[in-house]
């Protein structure tokens, strides 16, 4: 699912590295400066759109000095915060698309079969946002591909904390998805060539919104180096890409359960 690979499906491991720096003093270099390895088990649809699910194990890491990480699930970047709240975020990351056959590293499935396999791609996110109260933030991210076009997503969205203290976070996160008409073609649609191969009939999917994710998040630090998140995702496709012939739910619930330590 393409939404997967773009948004944030390690956002239980990642609240989880920022309840380790609650566990840390006020020294901010020393917060800021963590390495973290964790795991994760996910349950997901084949493909978004797809009735069937599949499970897959994650291998977790994080290196953060400073400004600057090495995350496995979103890439290479930097973030840069404010006093007043605005941050900006800039990742190198990668894309893996989508198998027309079942898959146990990527999005895929059988029934796609003749639709041909969409290839990975190499894009760079930008996100900006503002967090003005200590409990909510809002943000304004694009996803650019930089090979082998994907087409271009962009994800406006508000997350807010419901609770917090220096073991415990749970946050509520509400996003809503975009794509450009390249995009939304080549992960909904089917073109002539396709609708002969796999039997489908042809479609034309739309560039606009094409759908909407809630991500309810909770995250538990048990010590100061091991932590548990739980994440919970609800995703309703848009009538633009649901009418599509290879979407057969259009609503889509992915759950992550990971486990992580910082040293």
């Amino acid at each position: 699912m393409n939404v997967r690979d773009i948004a944030f499906y390690s956002t239980a491991f990642l609240y989880g590295v920022t309840l380790t720096n609650a566990y840390a003093d006020d020294n901010t270099a020393a917060a800021q400066d963590t390495f973290t390895v964790g795991l994760a088990a996910q349950n997901t649809p084949r493909y978004s759109g797809s009735d069937e699910r599949r499970w897959t194990l994650l291998p977790l890491v994080q290196a953060r000095s400073g400004a600057f990480f090495i995350d496995t699930q979103k890439g290479v970047g930097y973030d840069l915060q404010t006093s007043s709240g605005i941050y900006f975020e800039h990742v190198l990351g990668y894309a893996f698309g989508r198998d027309d056959k079942n898959s146990a590293w990527r999005d895929g499935a059988d029934n796609l079969n003749g639709m041909g396999s969409i290839k990975g791609a190499v894009n760079t996110s930008m996100a900006l946002g503002w967090q003005f109260s200590p409990w909510i933030s809002v943000e304004a991210k694009a996803i650019l591909p930089l090979t082998d076009s994907q087409g271009v997503q962009y994800q406006p969205s508000v997350t807010g904390v419901l609770f917090q203290n220096t073991s415990d976070l749970l946050a509520l996160q509400a996003t809503t998805l975009f794509g450009d008409a390249r995009n939304n073609q080549i992960f909904y649609g089917v073109n002539a060539k396709q609708s002969q191969e796999s039997g489908y009939r042809q479609y034309q999917a739309a560039g606009g919104l094409y759908g909407g994710l809630l991500s309810l998040s909770w995250s538990h630090q048990y010590t100061r180096q091991w932590g548990l998140g739980i994440n919970a995702e609800y995703t309703r496709l848009s009538d633009k890409v649901a009418e599509s012939p290879i979407v057969q739910r259009q609503d889509e619930v992915d759950t992550t359960l990971a486990i992580n330590y910082t040293f």
